[in-house]
């Protein structure tokens, strides 16, 4: 009971049912794959060509990009899929899987990136600026213009929010790269490339945590970070006829749907329909609770419900 058909936060997401990919989503999904490969392919040719370590380590990131946008549209496709006999939610726990993954990517390509780079640090040579300059600029149209695409569905979900950091810190990366490229060409100093690699890492690794937090905090059903759990608790209290509540849990079902049971001690008067839907509608539009599931007990003294104790 209580499965609402919009994606919490009542943002304008037109009336799509639950769950189901938008258009416009799958569209931002294709290009920026499709812009992220073609531009890592020639990022890396070009890498070679300069004797670029920022420029093959922007490359590195870059295809941690794609890999996490893959992973990002295959875990929202999945969340489409009808629920099954045996799979009663469907597979929508895989989208939280598919964030950890991102955010594990994202750890072990920094750290690739920071191994290259303190190798460079004692056998410095030579790079083309030039060619580094060109492709960085490139590369920041590229990966600027595809997080965009994102920009709009970051706020409900964390894969669509993984995606979109990803692509910005590329494009704020890059930039680093070209401005890196035009001091070395002017003064020389040929160190400041792989240093640039390492402040890079560090920011990278910075952005990661909170998605790694999230993810994990997700998968161990806990209280997902943007619902206020105390609320919801002062909230059912203030239901008339509620004399005591136990057995509440909260924990996310996906990236985007918050699922709830609790069980309500009310003596006197038994709950209607109507305030079911009055419930849900409360919980759905002041918690971002999608799925409510209520026990209602009267509470006897001679049969008391044993949960009462543990709770």
């Amino acid at each position: 009971m209580g499965t609402h058909s919009h994606s919490h936060h009542s943002h304008s997401h037109g009336g799509h049912s639950h769950g189901h990919v938008p258009p416009s989503l799958n569209a931002a999904f294709a290009i920026a794959i499709t812009a992220t490969l073609v531009y890592t392919g020639a990022e890396v040719a070009y890498a070679f060509v300069a004797h670029s370590m920022s420029l093959l380590a922007d490359a590195a990131h870059n295809l941690g990009d794609v890999l996490g946008l893959a992973l990002a549209w295959g875990a929202n496709w999945l969340l489409s899929f009808p629920a099954r006999k045996r799979y009663s939610y469907g597979f929508k726990r895989s989208t939280i899987i598919a964030a950890l993954a991102n955010a594990f990517i994202l750890v072990a390509t920094s750290a690739l990136i920071a191994y290259e780079s303190i190798d460079k640090l004692f056998h410095l040579k030579g790079v083309d600026e030039n060619i580094v300059i060109i492709v960085g600029i490139i590369g920041i149209f590229v990966n600027g213009g595809s997080s965009l695409l994102f920009m709009r569905g970051a706020h409900d979900d964390i894969n669509i929010k993984g995606a979109f950091l990803h692509l910005l810190a590329d494009a704020v990366i890059l930039a680093g790269v070209v401005v890196s490229a035009i001091v070395i060409k002017y003064t020389g100093m040929e160190w400041i490339d792989p240093v640039l690699g390492l402040i890079i890492v560090a920011i990278v690794l910075w952005g990661t945590w909170g998605l790694l937090r999230d993810s994990l905090n997700l998968i161990l059903d806990a209280v997902p970070h943007y619902v206020d759990h105390l609320g919801v608790k002062d909230y059912l209290h203030t239901i008339p006829g509620v004399s005591a509540i136990h057995d509440l849990h909260i924990w996310g079902l996906s990236t985007k749907e918050v699922a709830l049971t609790v069980h309500l001690i009310m003596p006197n008067a038994p709950l209607t329909d109507a305030d079911y839907k009055k419930i849900n509608h409360d919980l759905h539009e002041k918690f971002s609770v999608d799925h409510v599931t209520i026990q209602v007990e009267a509470g006897s003294v001679d049969d008391p419900c044993i949960r009462t104790e543990a709770c």
